[in-house]
């Protein structure tokens, strides 16, 4: 009886294993990295993905857009997150190495310009941010402040909206303009650092996507020019076109994505997913 016992415990035990290996073999892995900005945003749609999906597992995490890229080009992922467009030079070495990069623009952001709640600076121009970042202006009374010195913070240069900021504010759009963000600007590794020391500083200013943002610090209103309309970041506004600092956001695959990275892209694309964009505080594309 014992005996019977061990070997009906040993074929269970076999049978198990058995289940086990042949549902890994029938598994589907998705390899998914790079923007910080997008990680919440890709996590919300892999967690709603996989509960229908049983059999897909989606991996995704961060480190920004310059490392989703990177791992794309060594073959390392199966969908790289961008806050910004590849560049010229990454597609270059991307096409050195037999890597196809193909762009799919999933959603839309602002970046809100924010400071702490208690700054009584509301509005400013694209031109003075500039002079902020850049070093012009340092401290709060120049643009209708307190006597107070600036604190610049900005996202690491691994960042794609380190980088669309650089040019889309700092040089206002400009290739030919080659202004760069000051010296004693502070560089943080996240999103939620910037919020982290805007809401215990008076004095700092700092810029994040839209989806990040809480209701606890202050978003400022801004102008494209002086005599311009100032205006706030919402999905109105950049749906409209006009609030001034807004992008697309993407996904890369290498080349015309198959089978189970297509289907998720599809979804992806679809009015339930776009409807967590709009949940996360982005901007659906449709």
């Amino acid at each position: 009886m014992k005996r019977t016992l061990i070997i009906l415990l040993l074929s269970c035990f076999i049978i198990s294993c058995s289940s086990s290996t042949q549902n890994d073999v029938n598994a589907i892995y998705i390899q998914n990295k790079g923007s910080d900005t997008i990680v919440n945003l890709a996590l919300a749609w892999a967690e709603t993905y996989q509960a229908q999906h049983a059999d897909v597992s989606i991996s995704v995490t961060g480190g920004g857009t310059g490392t989703g890229i990177a791992a794309l080009m060594n073959g390392t992922v199966d969908i790289a997150n961008a806050s910004r467009a590849i560049k010229e030079e990454e597609l270059a070495e991307a096409t050195a190495k037999g890597i196809q990069p193909l762009e799919h623009i999933i959603a839309r952001d602002a970046i809100a310009v924010i400071v702490n709640a208690e700054n009584p600076v509301s509005e400013l121009t694209l031109q003075q941010i500039s002079d902020i970042y850049s070093g012009v202006i340092t401290n709060w009374s120049e643009v209708g402040g307190e006597d107070r010195p600036i604190v610049k913070l900005s996202r690491e240069t691994n960042s794609g909206t380190h980088v669309y900021f650089l040019e889309t504010v700092l040089r206002l759009g400009d290739k030919e303009n080659k202004t760069l963000f000051s010296t004693d600007t502070l560089l943080l590794p996240s999103s939620e650092g910037i919020i982290v020391e805007v809401r215990q500083n008076p004095n700092a200013i700092g810029y994040d996507g839209l989806g990040y943002v809480p209701h606890d610090v202050k978003m400022i209103a801004i102008a494209e020019e002086v005599g311009g309309d100032y205006v706030l970041p919402s999905i109105a506004s950049v749906n409209d076109k006009t609030y001034p600092i807004a992008r697309d956001l993407y996904m890369y695959t290498n080349g015309e994505p198959v089978g189970a990275v297509k289907e998720y892209l599809d979804w992806i694309l679809s009015d339930e997913a776009q409807a967590i964009v709009a949940e996360l505080g982005f901007v659906p594309v449709k």
